[in-house]
């Protein structure tokens, strides 16, 4: 048997790379450097064998090509512009956000549940309701039809 680390499969592959992607847009959002940069760093990451690799690239490439969009989109459900949102409910948002828009595979309240996750992990102490609160807001907005 090979001590090789397996490829990265099913639901606890996207939920590490939620986390990654979440520690990686955290610093992109104190230090903006080429979503490139990102994916180097995370494949020098000790969990990125055990991560979905394509799920975390796309999460990260999407949202920080079209993190203006999504701020735009952020700003009309929060209660502050984007730009004064703490860093860890913002990554998270832009995670749950980016999912909503691209990836219709994800049932919306997994999508919630997953944001929510990370901000009760990483976030402030009730940062996780504020995501709770904005991720349905959005919900409500981009899938209608999953209602």
């Amino acid at each position: 048997m090979s001590d090789a680390p397996r490829p990265a499969r099913g639901n606890s592959a996207r939920v590490l790379a939620r986390k990654l992607a979440l520690q990686g847009l955290y610093r992109w959002q104190l230090n903006r450097c080429p979503w490139q940069d990102l994916m180097s760093e995370f494949e020098l990451a000790t969990e990125a064998a055990r991560a979905d690799r394509e799920f975390f690239q796309a999460l990260v490439q999407q949202v920080c090509e079209h993190s203006e969009e999504l701020d735009a989109q952020l700003t009309g459900w929060c209660d502050r512009p984007a730009a004064q949102l703490d860093p860890v409910e913002h990554a998270a948002l832009y995670i749950g956000l980016q999912e909503l828009r691209a990836h219709p595979e994800v049932p919306f309240r997994v999508v919630i549940s997953e944001a929510v996750a990370l901000a009760r992990r990483f976030g402030a102490t009730d940062g996780h309701n504020f995501v709770n609160a904005v991720m349905d807001k959005a919900a409500r907005e981009l899938r209608p039809h999953e209602r």
